[in-house]
């Protein structure tokens, strides 16, 4: 059990909180409630993306995102390559201030990405060069 839980559990099954079925029809309300559900260990990017996005159960998801940067720091969900890091450094100041390690470590990666730039093409530059300008300050200092 890496981060301090069963990885084969739900959200709901970690967090002993059942949402119930949705009680708005949209893609976003409906994937969350269904991605709560799933067990973690069959997570993808993109879920990590929505969840994270939505700031949804952050203590127990960021660890796994992070872990998924570490490995994959461009890693893709459904719309472009860095999505899933774009996702984690808008979490806020809030998260971070409480998470000083996971802050670290995204500070790794953020250098990786910067490593990387070059040989990336044109179009994957502009998109990255764009998430690395809206991450945090406090994201880009060390």
């Amino acid at each position: 059990m890496r981060g301090g839980f069963d990885r084969s559990k739900t959200l709901q099954e970690i967090e002993r909180r059942d949402w119930g079925e949705p009680t708005y029809d949209s893609y976003l309300v409906t994937t969350c409630h269904r991605l709560r559900r799933k067990p973690l260990d069959k997570f993808t990017a993109e879920d990590l993306r929505i969840m994270i996005g939505q700031k949804i159960s952050l203590p127990i998801l960021m660890p796994l995102a992070v872990e998924w940067l570490e490995r994959e720091p461009l890693a893709a969900g459904r719309f472009y390559g860095g999505d899933l890091l774009a996702a984690v450094t808008a979490v806020g100041d809030d998260f971070w201030a409480i998470h000083p390690d996971s802050l670290q470590r995204v500070r790794r990666v953020l250098g990786r990405v910067q490593d990387l730039l070059p040989s990336l093409d044109e179009v994957d530059q502009g998109t990255i060069n764009q998430v690395l300008e809206e991450a945090p300050r406090m994201l880009k200092a060390e």
